[in-house]
């Protein structure tokens, strides 16, 4: 059964650091490509940044420069590395993926806060 798993929210200072990583199982293990979603109270998900099973990247607007998403094969494991954050930054954030066989994010984890004091 294909599942998602990520953990490394929590509370920083602005200007800190935080890694996200995302676990995958099941058949999306082999997926075309896996993606960061977040969503921030009252506003709707969207889309942070992206990478593709050929290792191509893309980003938002509003995160280049301070963040870089990144996977490990082996461990089937994407992570995104936030840097610089900002209050703004605040918001929950979801991992996805689609499968081998389409381009579509089918696939999403739980979610975890990610909480950015001024």
């Amino acid at each position: 059964q294909a599942q998602l798993v990520e953990s490394g929210g929590g509370l920083v200072q602005a200007g800190g650091s935080l890694t996200l990583s995302c676990v995958a199982s099941g058949n999306i293990i082999s997926s075309n490509a896996m993606a960061w979603y977040r969503q921030a109270p009252g506003k709707q998900r969207e889309l942070v940044a992206t990478i593709t099973s050929r290792g191509s990247t893309n980003y938002a607007d509003s995160v280049k420069g301070r963040f870089t998403i990144s996977g490990d094969n082996a461990k089937n494991t994407v992570y995104l590395q936030m840097n610089s954050l900002k209050p703004e930054d605040t918001a929950v954030y979801y991992c996805a993926a689609t499968t081998q066989d389409s381009w579509s994010y089918d696939y999403w984890g739980q979610g975890t806060q990610v909480t950015v004091s001024s």
